[in-house]
């Protein structure tokens, strides 16, 4: 028996890798992440599955299900929202596996912000613009940040911040960066990212905050902000310059 944690995507039922989408269909157990995993999804579990919504269990309670699970001998199903790399509450669940000698392997999925960068139709490296992108949160009623992990520090790069669980915070996000960023950095905010309804807001630090209260926006949305949003004038990557070595076999530069 083993417990396939999935990353399920930011939403749409077809972002999802062909061996996620495979696992799902023979899992006979599938525990998953509320509203936040399609419908269209689920109907692809093998009919007589157990799904189970986790969204008002805490995790102790989802830990009994997995630990029955491997008890029946049923291999289960655990989607997660988007990726399982951030922001996913997986570490903990797999700390507990562990801890029981339950067996568990991971698939990961369409990250939120790849999604989102799609919506804009934005490449989020760009040559000579930015070349880092800064994934982070806002600690106002969650697991407080680390030192040293706070957005003024974090602004100070000048690098792409990506924010996750900021929606509510959208003003104190603008302050806490305008000092590094000025008023006129661009800045988007993509909302259900994928789904049909999809939102996008583009901007800048000036006015983005009355965009989001006018729009209603207030969870499943990423916030971005960076010069590489809205950069036109750049030079050319290495990667398809003619004066590149096209014998090189080494990992190409950009």
């Amino acid at each position: 028996m083993t417990v396939y944690f999935i990353g399920a995507g930011p939403g749409a039922a077809d972002l999802v890798t062909v061996r996620a989408q495979r696992l799902i269909e023979r899992c006979p157990v599938c525990l998953y992440a509320g509203s936040l995993v399609p419908a269209e999804l689920l109907a692809s579990c093998p009919p007589g599955a157990r799904l189970v919504n986790t969204a008002d269990l805490d995790l102790d309670q989802i830990l009994a299900e997995l630990v029955d699970a491997d008890r029946a001998g049923l291999d289960v199903a655990r989607l997660h929202s988007g990726d399982l790399a951030i922001f996913s509450a997986v570490a903990e669940q797999v700390r507990r596996l562990d801890q029981a000698g339950v067996d568990y392997a991971m698939v990961p999925g369409v990250p939120a912000f790849a999604a989102a960068a799609a919506a804009l139709k934005r490449e989020l490296t760009v040559p000579t613009v930015g070349q880092t992108v800064i994934l982070t949160r806002v600690s106002h009623q969650a697991t407080p940040m680390p030192a040293g992990e706070d957005l003024a520090t974090l602004g100070q790069s000048g690098a792409l911040l990506v924010l996750h669980l900021a929606m509510r915070h959208v003003d104190r996000v603008v302050a806490e960066l305008l000092p590094h960023y000025g008023p006129d950095c661009p800045v988007a905010v993509v909302a259900m990212a994928s789904r049909p309804d999809e939102v996008v807001l583009r901007g800048t630090l000036a006015d983005i905050a009355e965009q989001v209260k006018k729009a209603g926006v207030v969870r499943t949305a990423v916030i971005m902000v960076g010069r590489t949003l809205a950069a036109e004038q750049f030079g050319d990557s290495y990667l398809y310059s003619s004066g590149r070595d096209r014998e090189d076999t080494g990992v190409p530069g950009r």
